[in-house]
């Protein structure tokens, strides 16, 4: 997976030249009149990237794009242009992040370390309107906006140094993936759930999206008595370290996309930020929080889970082992702004519940549904 940043100046001729152009851009924004904060730069801030579609709720403009084409979906954006768009799947989580800015402003008025929000979506630009229109009328702080006209933005990405996409479609959501980009398909609750607004809290599972997929492909194929031996052994190396050694000596072309799942970098910036509140005494108040919530067993498979953070030099604030049980009852009870899982009856069960999901489409877990191997139709010749 790519580091915090994927995107870094190869000379320093080219970094004093972007120091200037920014200060200058700094400098002409200082001088006007506004309380709208100003978006920090892109290579010290932690870039979230959301699609229209996970920002807002627009399942009534998708069934008229699919349906009856994309001229009468744009003349209909246009024609609504004055009435803002409802609230999508990942609004309350843009929402929570606008606050953890606003006490990081609080306590650094001058750092650029903050989340910058990008509306990534392959709209037209005459959709723009109404996008922007929404975004002032819930007065949401997005400056970013890239709007590819029908084209797939999976490529803009990396250009703006992006550390987590979220987004509806699938596909696109494992082509960013693919290219070492943190990822997810986000999903609506069935039912509404009251969330924090003072503290953004964030859940992930463990295997195949914080680590690699080295200990599910063991209990897929060999079962739970194999993988607890395994786990055993190598409890006191880390998770993407094995895995690493193995893809390597197997598959060399698959080096660099196993050392670690796909959401690793995301919790490593979560707890930049997080330091930060702790280096002024906040820690008890601090506006972030962290879950792990994994089907392993503590006593059986955890060790090696908590050693592999710790290698990281990374923390988690509570870590949930379930054994095996339903995961949906108990983050009813943490009510994250967003949880990632791989697999789907997780997502599954936990938005029925209301919580507000992200689907990691990464590892063996896709070839799977509740245990049982896939069986992929046969194809005629």
């Amino acid at each position: 997976m790519s580091d915090i940043k994927p995107m870094e100046s190869n000379s320093v001729g080219e970094d004093s030249e972007e120091e200037k152009d920014w200060a200058a851009a700094k400098a002409f924004f200082d001088n006007l009149k506004t309380s709208k904060p100003r978006p920090p730069k892109s290579r010290f801030a932690v870039t979230i990237a959301v699609s229209s579609r996970t920002l807002f709720n627009m399942v009534e403009e998708r069934k008229i794009y699919e349906e009856d084409g994309v001229e009468t979906y744009v003349k209909h954006q246009v024609e609504h242009e004055s009435e803002p768009l409802k609230p999508g799947a990942a609004f309350p989580f843009v929402k929570a992040l606008m606050n953890v800015n606003s006490r990081l402003r609080e306590l650094y008025p001058d750092s650029e370390e903050l989340f910058d929000i990008v509306l990534m979506t392959n709209n037209h630009a005459e959709v723009g309107v109404r996008l922007i229109n929404s975004i002032n009328h819930y007065d949401l702080t997005i400056e970013r906006f890239c709007m590819t006209g029908g084209k797939s933005p999976v490529d803009y990405l990396k250009a703006y140094m992006t550390n987590l996409y979220l987004s509806k479609d699938a596909e696109k959501v494992t082509e960013a993936i693919e290219q070492g980009i943190a990822a997810a398909t986000m999903f609506m609750p069935d039912t509404q759930t009251v969330l924090s607004d003072t503290q953004l809290r964030v859940a992930f599972d463990g295997d195949a999206v914080l680590f690699s997929d080295e200990s599910e492909i063991i209990v897929k194929q060999h079962g739970l008595d194999t993988f607890f031996e395994h786990e055993k052994e190598f409890e006191n190396k880390p998770l993407a370290q094995v895995r690493c050694n193995l893809i390597y000596c197997m598959y060399i072309y698959l080096f660099v996309f196993v050392l670690q799942g796909p959401l690793k970098c995301f919790l490593e910036a979560l707890g930049k930020l997080q330091k930060k509140f702790y280096a002024k005494n906040e820690r008890l108040n601090c506006p972030i929080r962290t879950y792990l919530v994994t089907a392993r067993s503590a006593a059986s498979s955890g060790a090696r889970v908590l050693k592999t953070l710790r290698s990281w030099g990374l923390v988690i604030d509570e870590a949930l082992f379930l054994a095996g049980a339903p995961k949906g009852p108990l983050l009813q009870k943490i009510h994250p702004h967003i949880y990632f899982d791989d697999q789907m009856f997780h997502i599954e069960g936990a938005k029925e519940l209301g919580t507000i999901s992200a689907h990691v489409p990464y590892g063996i877990g896709q070839k799977y549904h509740r245990g049982k191997l896939i069986e992929k139709p046969e194809t005629k010749e």
